[in-house]
C-alpha cells in the first residue's frame, strides 16, 4: 500500500468516489514548500500504518483547480473526507497533529464503528458531530455525553434521576436512517422521544409536552448495538437531533448509555469557509 499521487480533478473525484465510506486523507503539497518536504516521508508511512484509510497526494501547482475547489490556501494542508464529504482538516507540518486527527476519525482500535459499511451509501455519522456544540441535561459529572459518542470506552450516566436529554449538533446537514444504542440491559434507555432542528436544547418540561418527530420503545435486545430504524422520510435534513430518554429498562433512577451512533449519509454541501476571500479581511464589511 502506498500514497497515490493525483493527476487532475477527474482523477481526484474518481478516487473519492471509489473510496466510498472509507476515510480519505489528502496531502495538498508543493515541491517548493520546505515544511511539505519535511513531513512527506512521515505521510508515506501512513498507508501501511493505517490500512483502513486511503492516502492521496495533490501537487497544488499541477492540480490548481482541485486545490482551489477545496479551499487550500497554504501548504501543507491535509483534508479528511468520508463519502466524498469533507469532515476535517489540518494545516501545517505537525506529524503529531496529523496522526491525532487520523486516529480520531479512523479509530485507534478495532472496536470503532466509523469504518463500518451499512450498504446503500449509509455510514456512521458520528464523525460529523460538532462535539463543542453538543450538550446533555442531567449528565453525571464523571460520565458525560462525550463518553457515549465514541466506542473507545467510558459511558454516559444520568445524575439526579433516570431522565436525560441529549442535544447533538452536526457540522453539516445529514440524513439519518437509524440509531445504534449500546447499554447495559437494565440501565439502558426504554422510552425515547426524538426531536430535530430545534433552535435550542429543549428542557424536560418541553420534552414531555412537545410532539416528537418519532417515539421509540426500546427492548433489551435493542441495546446491543443493532441499528434501530427511524422513519427515514422524516429525517432527511437534520442539523441537530435531540433525544429525550424518559426512563430505563428497570425503572430505576440511574440510566446508562455506553454508546449512541447515528447511521445515514451527509447531504453534500459547500461550506462557506471553503471559499477564498476576494477582498478585505475576515470580519470586514464590503
Amino acid at each position: 500500500m502506498s500514497v497515490k499521487s493525483i493527476n487532475d480533478e477527474v482523477h481526484f473525484q474518481a478516487e473519492l468516489q471509489a473510496a466510498g465510506i472509507r476515510l480519505v486523507v489528502v496531502d495538498f503539497t508543493a515541491t517548493w514548500c520546505g515544511p511539505c518536504q519535511r513531513i512527506a516521508p512521515h505521510f508515506e508511512t501512513f498507508p501501511s500504518k493505517y490500512p483502513r484509510a486511503i492516502f492521496l497526494k495533490v501537487d497544488v501547482d499541477k492540480c490548481q483547480d482541485t486545490a482551489a475547489a477545496q479551499g487550500v490556501q497554504a501548504m501543507p494542508t491535509f483534508i479528511f473526507y468520508r463519502n466524498k464529504s469533507k469532515i476535517d482538516r489540518v494545516q501545517g507540518a505537525s506529524v503529531e497533529a496529523l496522526e491525532a486527527k487520523i486516529q480520531q476519525h479512523i479509530g485507534s482500535g478495532g472496536n470503532d464503528d466509523s469504518g463500518e459499511d451499512y450498504g446503500q451509501g449509509l455510514m456512521d455519522l458520528n464523525t460529523f458531530i460538532s462535539k463543542n456544540q453538543c450538550e446533555c441535561l442531567n449528565e453525571a459529572d464523571d460520565h458525560p455525553l462525550e463518553h457515549s459518542l465514541t466506542s473507545a470506552g467510558g459511558y454516559l450516566q444520568s445524575d439526579c434521576d433516570e431522565q436525560l436529554i441529549l442535544s447533538i449538533t452536526f457540522n453539516q446537514a445529514v440524513k439519518i436512517h437509524s440509531i445504534k444504542f449500546k447499554a447495559p440491559p437494565k440501565l439502558g434507555p426504554k422510552n425515547v422521544k426524538i426531536f430535530i432542528n430545534q433552535p435550542r436544547t429543549v428542557d424536560f418540561d418541553m420534552a414531555e409536552s412537545f410532539t416528537s418527530v418519532q417515539d421509540l420503545v426500546l427492548e433489551p435486545k435493542d441495546l446491543e448495538g443493532t441499528p434501530v430504524n427511524l422513519r427515514y422520510v422524516k429525517f432527511q435534513n437534520v442539523q441537530n437531533i435531540q433525544i429525550f430518554i424518559k426512563d430505563n429498562q428497570s425503572g430505576g433512577e440511574v440510566t446508562q448509555l455506553d454508546y449512541i451512533g447515528f447511521i445515514g449519509s451527509p447531504i453534500i454541501t459547500t461550506k462557506m469557509e471553503d471559499f477564498k476571500r476576494i477582498a478585505g479581511k475576515k470580519g470586514e464589511s464590503h
